[in-house]
């Protein structure tokens, strides 16, 4: 059965390809590059199938629990129900074309957020509406605010759950510093019967548009839309809602008080309301069209963050979420990303994902920035400097490709036939490449800093070579995987993320690639410091090249980087400025240097000196480098300074004597039955954590004002009314939160301890805490662990 439905998927994915392709190139304002981020099983993979069911290219949709969903395809993801690559699908919706991206919720593969937050112009940020802010939702709000996206707004999902809460969940945005101004445009209707909120029922039944002044009744998947009356004496004694409906005298109030919180940001509306007559009320005679013009103003400025509710399992909102992503979210034409005009006749566009498929080859997602790519061209890397072929264009659903003809200006697609393009590289079109004016790179991605590694061990002498080129290859796909060879040991590592990222990689390794290998026992990535007074150095390293001397100086001051002051995980967590204190760029963002610059030799020599230590052979973090200055004698190649400046480095790294051994922390929320906290919080604290909070939602310490602000009544939800708090009630049963942090090498087994402590009743989730320097006797242990001593 699963696959005749897939049969007529594609049938009906092909069929809306042909018509998408086509009316993509007409008009660039009606593109939206979006993307759905969240914490980990916040409903992403579900939104995307609804959107896709309710954009008709699905008669049924697939669901996470069978495996059956459209952008989940890899045989990991379908195994385990999680997501663990982006993948992008275009939808027409209305007059809107989405190229909507679906990402992971797992911090272990936070490559794939940074990769499509750097090309995309909006952002849906879904929440558990029963759990509200979690980890992972500050994280991709961080990655969010780092790429500079320039819209966003904020689904809050499965409104249907026992437990959920609207008022609880905008409270936990403003108290975890998402947005002063959340906007609630929609309100739930948990029941049309009065009866369901007298009783506390879970559920959500529609859902009330409070700018088009409408309610959405969903009843077996399919929705009614009703408009609401223009005058309060009918809203009084309208037959939508019973007359003793809980929410019908609270539709006027709440429309009033968004309207009002807008007004107050926008002139132009506030000059709207002024301009209508006092009866019947201006705030229900205000056409919906001047409300949404003022909304896209202040969500494109920032002024207010956009809030809507539903569930993506029973498919409620999801329509009124595509309008007003549509109606509010930036098209490409808002985005000043290049310094190239849009009229350019030329092509450049950023390479943000790379795959490799057995039939297709590479496979390189990009988003146009300038002009429009056409099949059979040839574009020049700026990154490398390298020609590449375009040999096929497609529009890709998920794992189905489309064969198209052109990518126009703002659209996200694939090129086949590229072989050395990486995530990150920009290209360009041969007459910008080799037109007078100097055309800049685009800002490239930056993986995540590693965490964790292992050893990589061939099943024979005959998988050697073919474990290397796989490894290779699927370095190529993930940045944020690096390969490194242990030459001191004789073996190769591979360093990720977070444990599951590897477990993913060696699984990949075996069914994608076809290799015979397994890793070794995990062990995570430490690091080296830099302590003391600062260091300068200032050096000239010579050596003879065919019979000629050649040399170079360079002039350093390193320092240890203060508590709080900016680091670039480019360079590792390290800075590196020139002599005015400007950044220099890391070997991975290079951008289109001449030849005949300094600065590449430069930067690699010294990103080479700063991977392994003298002292531990650990790679070096949190040093600040200033580069007074540098240059090579007369006639030598710029190459010679990549060989001084490395080794300059690493003699005053190592006259400077050892510093600090620094190891990466984790924060954990541990979710346990009250019965068990006391065994948890012991367990924690005897792997060297440190307890932070007991049952709260631990938010900042600075929450944002709710003063002002329309927050719904509890009962508006009343799955949440009545139930226990966790500073007050207490007993069996009832669940406890507990945050803590800890050293990452202590939580490698967690989930067996934890099933152990809590009978088998515990969850935990994890998130990145940083680095942390560590005392002599665990410096000790840590080189014992490694070999060293």
């Amino acid at each position: 059965m699963f696959s005749v439905s897939r049969g007529k998927l594609l049938s009906r994915l092909f069929t809306h390809a042909r018509g998408l392709s086509t009316s993509a190139q007409a008009d660039p304002s009606k593109i939206r590059n979006i993307a759905l981020l969240a914490h980990i099983d916040s409903g992403k993979t579900t939104l995307t199938e609804s959107i896709l069911h309710k954009s008709s290219y699905l008669s049924v949709p697939g669901t996470v629990d069978t495996g059956s969903t459209t952008t989940d395809f890899l045989p990991a993801e379908r195994e385990r129900g999680i997501t663990i690559q982006s993948a992008s699908i275009p939808v027409k919706w209305k007059q809107w074309n989405f190229n909507l991206v679906d990402t992971p919720g797992h911090v272990d593969f936070g490559m794939e957020v940074e990769s499509a937050s750097r090309v995309i112009d909006g952002a849906v940020v879904l929440m558990d509406s029963v759990e509200g802010v979690e980890g992972q939702t500050k994280g991709v709000w961080r990655q969010l605010d780092r790429h500079k996206v320039p819209t966003r707004l904020i689904f809050m999902n499965k409104l249907d759950r026992p437990g959920a809460s609207l008022r609880s969940s905008i409270l936990s945005a403003l108290s975890h510093r998402l947005h002063p101004n959340p906007a609630l445009l929609t309100l739930p209707v948990a029941s049309f019967d009065p009866e369901g909120y007298a009783h506390a029922e879970p559920g959500i039944q529609g859902v009330v548009d409070l700018v088009k002044w409408e309610i959405w009744k969903f009843e077996d998947g399919e929705s009614t839309r009703i408009q609401l009356p223009n005058s309060e004496e009918a809203l009084k004694n309208t037959d939508i809602l019973p007359e003793n409906h809980p929410l019908l005298p609270h539709l006027l109030p709440a429309r009033i008080a968004l309207i009002d919180n807008l007004s107050n940001y926008s002139p132009d509306l506030l000059s709207s309301i002024m301009d209508l007559p006092a009866e019947p009320s201006p705030y229900l005679a205000l056409p919906p069209s001047a409300i949404i013009s003022s909304l896209r103003e202040l969500t494109l400025k920032k002024e207010i963050l956009p809030i809507l509710c539903g569930s993506a399992l029973r498919h409620v909102g999801t329509e009124i979420l595509m309008d007003y992503v549509g109606a509010l979210l930036a098209n490409p034409l808002d985005v000043a990303e290049s310094n190239l005009p849009v009229t350019a006749s030329g092509v450049q566009l950023l390479a943000w994902k790379v795959m490799w498929d057995k039939r297709k080859g590479w496979m390189t997602f990009v988003r146009v920035y300038s002009g429009t790519l056409t099949r059979q061209c040839t574009l020049v890397n700026q990154n490398t400097g390298k020609k590449e072929r375009v040999s096929k264009l497609l529009l890709l659903y998920a794992s189905e490709p489309e064969e198209v003809e052109t990518l126009p200006f703002g659209s996200v697609g694939v090129i086949l036939g590229l072989k050395h393009t990486r995530t990150g590289d920009t290209l360009v079109s041969t007459n910008f490449a080799h037109g007078k004016d100097e055309i800049k790179s685009l800002p490239s991605i930056v993986p995540p800093p590693s965490v964790i590694s292992a050893s990589v061990l061939p099943q024979t002498q005959a998988d050697v070579q073919p474990v290397q080129d796989a490894l290779l290859a699927l370095s190529r796909t993930d940045p944020s995987l690096r390969v490194v060879e242990d030459e001191e040991e004789g073996q190769t590592l591979v360093h990720g993320l977070g444990a599951l990222h590897l477990e993913i990689v060696e699984g990949r390794l075996r069914d994608e690639w076809g290799v015979k290998c397994k890793f070794g026992k995990r062990r995570v990535s430490y690091r080296e410091g830099f302590h003391g007074e600062p260091v300068q150095v200032a050096e000239t390293w010579e050596r003879d090249m065919g019979g000629k001397p050649v040399g170079a100086k360079v002039s350093l001051e390193i320092r240890p980087l203060e508590e709080g002051e900016e680091r670039d995980e480019g360079w590792g967590g390290n800075m590196v400025v020139d002599s005015e204190g400007r950044p220099l760029p890391s070997p991975d963002s290079l951008g289109n240097y001449p030849q005949t610059s300094l600065i590449p030799p430069l930067v690699q020599g010294l990103r080479s000196a700063l991977s392994v230590s003298p002292h531990t052979s650990l790679p070096l973090t949190h040093i600040h480098i200033m580069v007074r200055s540098h240059s090579v004698y007369a006639g030598s190649p710029p190459s010679v300074l990549s060989a001084a400046s490395s080794h300059i480095f690493r003699n005053a790294i190592k006259d400077a004597g050892p510093g600090p051994v620094m190891e990466p922390y984790s924060k954990v929320k541990v979710d346990v039955g009250e019965e068990s906290m006391g065994k948890v919080v012991k367990d924690l604290t005897e792997h060297g954590g440190e307890v932070l909070d007991l049952g709260a939602d631990s938010g900042d310490e600075f929450a944002y004002e709710d003063e002002g602000l329309y927050i719904p009544p509890a009962w508006v939800t009343p799955a949440s009314v009545g139930l226990a708090s966790s500073s007050s009630v207490s007993g069996p049963g009832i669940k406890r939160s507990v945050h803590a942090i800890a050293p990452l090498s202590k939580l490698l087994d967690y989930s067996s301890r934890l099933r152990a402590v809590s009978g088998g009743m515990g969850s935990f989730e994890m998130s990145g805490a940083g680095f942390r320097e560590v005392g002599e006797a665990r410096k000790e242990e840590i080189m014992r662990e490694l070999g060293r001593i």
